[in-house]
């Protein structure tokens, strides 16, 4: 054999190995893309199953998921790297670019650095130096810069009067933690971290540590215990501001809570109190006010919507439904539109009848459970075309809409139950429904009541998330200051504000005497519309 032969013989095999490696890796690829597909559709069961249920089991499930995608993901991208062979480079990348999330462009409102790639003064082809701009490429990259902290020095002479030997020095900085270290800044920062972040104060001491920063644990709790104080008036006008309001979403949430003396851990409970008008373009800003109870007895929500008139939208929970007066709850026709009488009403949540069904349908794949789950998915179908609509005209869409799918649905599932058993799990699924029918149809004779409680659900969800990262509250009154925390947290979001930014700018105000009298001033939907002004 001539040394070119041997030499195309030895090519030969190699590009024969390289296909077998590729054919290997590709392989491995699609495998490694059904697996993510399967565990995709895994995760959005979960979610759906996590509507109107609160199930440590069910968050645990979700978040193991998501690592586990977070994975699998993660080594599909290291696989599909470009490959140094350029002329593999091109198909690789446009097989990759159609398993992944089209690309959205990087906010506006991020500063941009711009850094100009010059091709050179003169022309590789034939040494010419007078060129023509023919326009340009841009690539932008989101690039992060590390946290910085600094030390603010307050340097306050003092002097003294030659004529008369008088002291002058100007006053001490107004701070949040008074002869503490923190600025404003700082403690926003360790607050959202914690509560909304789900970051324990013992691993940002550890993170601040690695900067050369030695802050205790308890020096943080002790900052928190500061913000928390500041911000108590702030979350009592929100409070007031919730319970004016007509309609309000309600739901709870376990936290576990040291019990005093013996170093045992018992379930107390995060409740909030949520407005959100937007869906019907009410005047009520956005809010979400939340209370700590150390356990769920009927008497907590209660004592916390006492003096309150009007709708609350919750779930099946005795304690809610305790409070409401039975003339209330009527059906279609009964409550004049538009018009709530006196006292608590309770209208219950079409997501949790839904749940009820879903579960069975997915156990079962009976056909009873999917057609209840198609006659109530063209409920939701009627309140996606009325979002935005004003009270009047989603009240009146209602009425000609989704009251014939309701007077259709009763009798349906009527008679359904009678075909089951007392003891049949879809038969009692049926009955969830049909027990609570009157608070279930209440929304459609009043257009600022919504479908489903929902936005109650959401606005407990990152509690729900972040409440695995600290084992537990520490006392009764560390749940209280939760509480207070979460109500101008949360608000702040619902309002579109930067929760972070708003805290850091309340707690300057309140520390340099912001007056109390004009408290309100400081509310996240009265700071944004003088945001707006500003900018204007």
């Amino acid at each position: 054999m001539t040394d070119a032969a041997a030499e195309i013989a030895e090519l030969r095999a190699r590009l024969a190995e390289r296909e077998a490696e590729l054919a290997a890796a590709r392989a491995e690829l699609t495998g490694a893309r059904l697996l993510i597909e399967q565990y995709k559709a895994q995760l959005a069961k979960l979610r759906r199953m996590q509507f109107g249920r609160s199930s440590e089991k069910l968050d645990r499930q979700i978040a193991q998921l998501e690592l586990m995608l977070e994975d699998l993901e993660e080594g599909e991208a290291t696989r599909t790297a470009p490959s140094l062979d350029a002329g593999n480079a091109a198909p690789e990348r446009r097989q990759r670019d159609q398993h992944h999330p089209v690309r959205r462009p990087l906010p506006e409102h991020l500063p941009r650095e711009e850094i100009v790639h010059s091709p050179g003064d003169v022309c590789p082809g034939c040494g010419g130096t007078h060129f023509s701009r023919l326009g340009e490429d841009v690539t932008e990259v989101l690039e992060k810069i590390p946290a910085r902290l600094k030390v603010i020095r307050h340097i306050r002479p003092k002097l003294s009067c030659r004529a008369c030997e008088a002291i002058l020095q100007a006053p001490a900085p107004d701070l949040p933690v008074e002869k503490g270290r923190p600025g404003p800044g700082l403690l926003a920062n360790v607050v959202v971290s914690k509560y909304l972040d789900g970051l324990p104060l013992y691993r940002q001491s550890a993170i601040l540590a690695r900067e050369g920063i030695a802050i205790e644990r308890a020096t943080l709790a002790d900052w928190v215990g500061h913000a928390a104080w500041w911000v108590a008036p702030l979350a009592g006008l929100i409070g007031a501001h919730v319970m004016a309001a007509p309609v309000i979403h309600t739901d709870d949430t376990p936290i576990k809570v040291l019990a005093p003396g013996n170093g045992q851990t018992r379930l107390g409970r995060l409740w909030t109190y949520l407005v959100d008008e937007r869906p019907w373009c009410g005047d009520h800003a956005p809010a979400a006010f939340y209370r700590f109870s150390p356990d769920r007895k009927g008497e907590r929500p209660r004592e916390h919507l006492s003096g309150f008139s009007g709708v609350i939208q919750a779930d099946a929970y005795t304690g809610y439904e305790a409070l409401t007066r039975p003339s209330g709850l009527a059906p279609p026709g009964i409550v004049p539109p538009g018009i709530v009488p006196p006292g608590i009403i309770h209208a219950a949540c079409w997501a949790h009848a839904r749940r009820h069904l879903y579960d069975q349908y997915e156990k079962t794949k009976s056909p009873i459970a999917e057609e209840a789950l198609r006659r109530i998915g063209r409920l939701y179908e009627v309140e996606a075309a009325i979002t935005g609509l004003s009270a009047e005209q989603r009240r009146d869409a209602r009425q000609q809409l989704a009251v014939p799918i309701l007077d259709d649905l009763k009798p349906w599932l009527e008679a359904q139950q009678r075909r089951l058993s007392a003891k049949n799990t879809l038969g009692k699924a049926i009955g969830y429904a049909l027990n609570r029918w009157d608070a279930l149809t209440l929304y459609v004779a009043d257009g600022r009541i919504a479908i489903d409680n929902n936005p109650a659900e959401r606005s407990l969800r990152g509690i729900a998330i972040t409440r695995k990262n600290f084992l537990f509250l520490g006392s009764e009154a560390g749940g209280d200051r939760a509480a207070l925390l979460y109500s101008v947290l949360e608000t702040a979001k619902l309002n579109g504000l930067n929760p972070e930014a708003y805290l850091a700018h309340v707690l300057d105000r309140m520390a340099k005497g912001h007056p109390i009298n004009r408290l309100a001033e400081l509310l996240p939907w009265n700071w944004t519309r003088r945001a707006d002004k500003l900018a204007a």
